[in-house]
């Protein structure tokens, strides 16, 4: 039973008598149950909310069931109740002695859970202009379709487990809604709404950036040990308690939501791209580099930086470069705006600003940036320069002054001013995303006992680097997932794309984390989407989502909706050896293999020295023979086993093989 918080006790007086009397509790549901929201069909499905005590409530489809139940001490009920076969549209009547919810427009179909980090939360209409959906705009304008719906759970975090979400309510998929929508949680509903011709209803709760261990229950977790340190420092409220105080000195404003209210956003700081302005207190950092540092760690908010820089020619106009600036900057010379990019997605866009020789002086000229850090690493990457019209570069790079002038916490802007001491700021925990169980508190457990037929999940990115954890963490989160829904749903998953997580061309990070996605289909009622041949290496966020969404889907309707298909690209399933040569065999492989247009690349072979060298491969039927010159006895073998790794491997059907290992 799940509970839910008591209602203060009210003192009423009547007449001359004084007594006390219980408030009696209004009717409610959790946000979840609303009008357009779509239940499982064939099942008994769990309804809940609150009450006043020990009184009655009734549940009544009007496709004919009906269930009555008593709430407990606290005021709370839970009921399940048979749904049909898929149709719809249904009422669901919530009735008590002196008040009843009607939900309208209830369907009965499939209902899944979509969460991950940015790659699950990326929008239909994506992030312009650089994180785009491909075909975005006809996606959307074709998106008529009634019988999808989403509930897209609002980002929240929390140190404790949470009884209901934030404000929401569910969405029927049309033009004018579906822009908005998980483009990867889209696509999955809408090739088994194809398939299967039922209403599918699609829970989206994600936020990017995130590591799994955020979506993971602290019970969970306690189990790995890995997160016990961080655990015990978030359960303490004596730091928060430091935290709140701090912040609640200071106005306050709301996060944006929209490109419009992040271009309006103001605080009260404009004097700091004057030219004339007294920065001599300000702290020194050095560009390029980091931007959100703060006395022994860092920030998430606003900052200016600012450099005086000399120029002897202005008998001509220059141009401002500037490789990125992570995650929004406004850009003034001599107190004259000169460009900026203001909005979500830019995080990694180059600044080229036309600087009109107006705007400069001859000798001492001032360059100030208001930059805003959203999460993650705030920096400006280099160059940065200014060029004249004869290519001729003038590095601004090295020392520039630099002013914390408003942090993000909890959603919300803290503005700290131009005029600020920040030595006196509590070097605390600071609650974000990234940390064990918050968003399984606030995003998750809301959400516990909601009948679903699965999950789906993309995510992966941020745990980059700690692949051996993940090997453990990620069958613990399904599995913490499952006991809380007492239930072994089916779980689905994105296996991450090719991209430059650094410099190295022939780092392998991003490939070993795949190996331990790869690993966790050992977990039972799984499956995996490989997406080796659709990514962006330069880009983590591949606009491709909608083969993305379609082989989640087919590994659903394969494996939960008996449709006849093979629902994913080849797996590595063994090897053996014949003299100077390794045979591969691999699942999902039986109606044959077929290389991809630059043949079989990215096939290395080692032997008991596990140096790797380039492999021959060739496909004979349905297997891979591979060996390599010189190399008399093979033992390990590896395929697509860099960050930037090509697809060359496919079954006949089209789908991509996963990168592997044989190494243990």
């Amino acid at each position: 039973m799940r509970l839910f918080k008591l209602i203060p006790i009210l003192l009423i007086t009547i007449s001359a008598t004084s007594c006390i009397q219980k408030e009696k509790k209004v009717l409610k549901l959790p946000y979840l149950f609303s009008d357009h929201m779509v239940l499982q069909q064939n099942e008994e499905v769990t309804i809940w909310g609150e009450y006043h005590p020990k009184d009655n409530v009734s549940v009544k489809g009007s496709w004919g069931d009906e269930v009555t139940t008593q709430t407990d001490k606290n005021g709370t009920w839970q009921v399940t109740i048979q749904t049909p076969e898929a149709g719809g549209p249904y009422l669901l009547d919530i009735i008590t002695a002196d008040s009843t919810i009607v939900l309208n427009d209830v369907m009965i179909g499939e209902v899944w859970l979509a969460s991950g980090q940015s790659n699950m939360q990326m929008p239909l209409k994506g992030w312009p202009p650089n994180d785009l959906i491909l075909n975005s705009a006809t996606e959307i304008s074709s998106a008529d379709h009634s019988s999808i719906r989403m509930f897209t759970v609002p980002m929240t975090l929390s140190v404790q487990p949470l009884d209901d979400t934030n404000k929401s309510k569910w969405q029927v998929s049309s033009p004018e809604t579906a822009a908005d929508f998980s483009a990867t949680a889209y696509f999955f509903a809408k090739r088994i709404q194809q398939e299967l011709n039922v209403p599918v209803g699609i829970i989206h709760s994600s936020w990017g950036g995130t590591p799994a261990e955020a979506w993971t229950s602290e019970k969970s977790l306690r189990k790995i040990k890995d997160f016990d340190g961080n655990l015990d420092v978030i359960k303490n409220p004596e730091a928060f308690t430091e935290m709140e105080t701090w912040f609640n000195q200071f106005a306050s404003q709301e996060f944006p939501q929209t490109k419009e209210q992040w271009e309006q956003i103001e605080f009260a700081d404009i004097d700091a791209a004057k030219p004339n302005f007294d920065d001599l207190n300000w702290s020194s950092i050095e560009v390029p580099g980091r931007v959100d540092l703060i006395n022994n760690g860092n920030f998430d908010g606003a900052v200016w930086i600012r450099k005086e820089f000399e120029i002897t020619d202005i008998s001509n106009d220059y141009i401002l470069k500037i490789a990125s600036i992570d995650d929004m900057d406004a850009t003034y010379i001599n107190g004259q705006k000169v460009g900026g990019l203001t909005g979500n997605g830019f995080w990694n866009t180059p600044r080229e600003m036309n600087i009109s020789k107006d705007v400069l002086k001859k000798g001492t000229n001032v360059i100030a940036i208001r930059i805003i850090d959203t999460g993650g690493p705030g920096e400006i990457n280099g160059p940065i320069e200014l060029i004249d019209q004869n290519e001729v570069a003038l590095s601004l790079a090295g020392t520039w002054k630099s002013l914390v002038i408003a942090e993000i916490y909890l959603g919300k802007f803290y503005g700290y001013g131009l005029k600020n001491d920040l030595k006196d700021r509590p070097d605390v925990l600071e609650l974000n995303p990234h940390m064990p169980s918050v968003l399984y508190n606030a995003m998750i457990n809301p959400l516990v006992p909601f009948t679903l037929k699965g999950a789906i999940w993309y995510q992966g990115e941020s745990n980059v680097g700690r692949a051996e954890q993940y090997t453990r963490l990620f069958p613990a989160m399904i599995q913490d997932w499952r006991e809380k829904w007492q239930t072994e749903f089916p779980f689905y998953f994105v296996q991450i794309a090719p991209f430059n997580y650094t410099p190295d061309p022939d780092s392998d990070i991003s490939a070993i984390l795949r190996d331990a996605q790869r690993h966790t289909l050992q977990t039972p009622k799984t499956g995996m989407a490989v997406t080796l041949d659709i990514g962006n290496i330069n880009n983590i966020h591949p606009g491709n989502k909608q083969d993305v969404g379609s082989r989640l889907a087919g590994l659903a309707l394969a494996n939960d909706y008996g449709i006849n298909l093979i629902p994913s690209g080849p797996l590595y399933k063994g090897m053996s050896r014949s003299g100077d040569k390794v045979i591969l065999d691999f699942n999902y492989a039986e109606n044959g293999l077929k290389s991809g247009e630059q043949g079989l690349i990215g096939f290395e072979i080692a032997g008991e020295d596990k140096v790797f060298i380039d492999g021959k491969a060739k496909i004979v039927k349905n297997q891979i023979e591979l060996n390599a010159k010189g190399l008399k006895e093979p033992i390990y073998v590896r395929y697509a086993w860099r960050d930037n790794s090509i697809a060359s491997l496919f079954n006949k059907e089209g789908l991509p093989a996963s990168s592997f290992s044989t190494e243990k």
